[in-house]
């Protein structure tokens, strides 16, 4: 099991380096975590919905995603609540006052039945844990951490971040909170993100082996590679510069972004450069525009109003500007958005949206969880496409002048000039052929040569960034103690 010393350790990274490793050395590793909390969702091939993060290392370990890896997941929906998605399906909104009373049995029962589904593979349970495994305050009634791995009697390492500063603090702080029967699970310490020359550190190194009598693992570098981020806050990473450019794209950075792992390929490609903005900034001097998802649609719209975002992005298409929106922000495009049952907002309604395309959306109970294999119809006819929905809402056209974006209707749609691109699929970008079609239309905007199409899929590129991370850990940790 890996724990960490807080939240933002590098434990999910850490973790699907570890799964790829042992795949290396012949193992079967299973990637599970109990609980996460996440607006980076993925869908499984049965339509269940679970931590995106739970899908990298079910990758790197060589396994098809499945959502008894990540049982419980925690959607925040704004305002203190968060919708409670169990083995995959939504069973709830808990505010988070009551989460432990009337969830705490219930989320359990769920990390069961995950770890039975998870045991039938015949291989390594790895487990990541969540937060600090040593919130006093929440101790008894920890779902995710050391009760799980008491329950498995799991060997554990302990990930702190040098990064942060205060790292033997952290540790030996860390150490102290636990009981008797939980310190006896440690098996090593684990230094990430460090910076510099590693032999600096051996005396910490010896230090904190004599304070604590548990070996050091490991001393990870920082590690320039981009990898998904795990919350939004990780986005503050995600402004390096690129010299090399030739397109600048934004991405809307709205209160409740979700899947902002779609803009992943988007940001590996060496010749755009992506900007994450807040709805305050201006977006006049960008190549595009993109909105991404957002887990409650109709209040990220009401942000745009509020900061007159949604004024600016129309007077930007009104002078040639390119727009592509995936899942929430295509329903933001249509000309209006109904809310019978209250499901967007505390009292049913209406509302306004941009008017960039024209459709209507009405938001009704369940969700669409489904993976899809399509083609397109533009730019370029027949690229294949995969992906996910993932949504509340039935999105209708209004007129004919909103061309269908793919083969599969009901998926996306196009206006007539392409300067305007809705879509449902999660995932459109990662197909390497059509991603760089869309780009050379944007390239040939600006007169720019086009870029080769005959490319990968980024699950190649995402599969290479993992043997890196995997080799990292190979080379920096020892396993051993771990392994026994």
């Amino acid at each position: 099991m890996v724990l960490g010393t807080s939240s933002g350790v590098g434990k999910s990274l850490i973790t699907a380096g570890l799964c790829r490793l042992l795949r290396r050395r012949g193992e079967q590793p299973v990637p599970f975590k109990g609980q996460n909390m996440s607006l980076n969702a993925y869908v499984d091939e049965d339509g269940g919905e679970m931590a995106y993060a739970q899908a990298m290392q079910a990758w790197a370990a060589g396994l098809t995603p499945g959502a008894a890896m990540n049982p419980v997941l925690l959607k925040p929906c704004g305002q203190g609540s968060s919708e409670v998605i169990h083995l995959g399906r939504s069973v709830g909104i808990s505010r988070a006052e009551h989460y432990y009373r009337d969830w705490f049995r219930p989320g359990w029962l769920a990390i069961r039945q995950g770890l039975d589904i998870c045991r039938q593979r015949q291989g390594r349970l790895l487990l990541e844990g969540a937060g600090s495994p040593v919130e006093v305050n929440l101790q008894a009634r920890d779902l995710t951490n050391l009760r799980l791995a008491q329950f498995l009697r799991a060997r554990c390492v302990l990930v702190a971040d040098i990064e942060r500063g205060g790292v033997f603090a952290q540790i030996v702080g860390t150490l102290q909170l636990l009981r008797p029967v939980e310190r006896s699970l440690m098996a090593g310490l684990l230094i990430n993100r460090f910076r510099g020359q590693r032999s600096l550190f051996d005396e910490g190194r010896l230090w904190l082996e004599r304070r604590t009598g548990l070996p050091v693992l490991g001393v990870l570098p920082w590690l320039g590679e981009r990898f998904p981020a795990e919350d939004s806050l990780d986005l503050l990473e995600r402004q390096a510069r690129k010299p090399e450019a030739e397109l600048r794209l934004a991405v809307l950075r709205l209160p409740s972004i979700s899947n902002f792992s779609d803009m992943d390929p988007l940001a590996a490609e060496a010749t755009v450069q992506l900007d994450w903005l807040l709805p305050t900034d201006t977006v006049d001097r960008y190549d595009a525009v993109l909105l991404p998802g957002s887990k409650q649609t109709m209040a990220d719209l009401k942000v745009m109003q509020t900061t007159r975002m949604d004024e600016r992005l129309q007077r930007y298409v009104a002078a040639g500007g390119v727009v592509l929106a995936i899942c929430g922000g295509l329903q933001m495009l249509g000309q209006r958005l109904h809310d019978p049952h209250g499901l967007e907002a505390e009292t049913p309604g209406d509302m306004e949206g941009l008017g960039l395309l024209p459709l209507v959306t009405a938001f009704k109970p369940g969700k669409v969880q489904r993976q899809w294999t399509t083609t397109t119809t533009w730019p370029e006819p027949g690229q294949s496409c995969t992906g996910f929905e993932l949504h509340h809402g039935q999105t209708t056209p209004l007129a004919r002048a909103a061309q269908p974006l793919y083969a599969q209707p009901g998926l996306g749609w196009v206006s007539p000039c392409g300067r305007v691109v809705g879509t449902y699929l999660h995932g459109c970008l990662e197909a390497g052929p059509w991603r760089r079609h869309w780009l050379n239309w944007l390239r040939s905007r600006r007169g720019l040569p086009p870029l080769p199409t005959a490319v990968s899929h980024h699950a190649t590129q995402r599969d290479r960034l993992l043997d890196r991370l995997a080799d990292a850990v190979d080379e920096n940790v020892n396993l051993e103690p771990l392994l026994r």
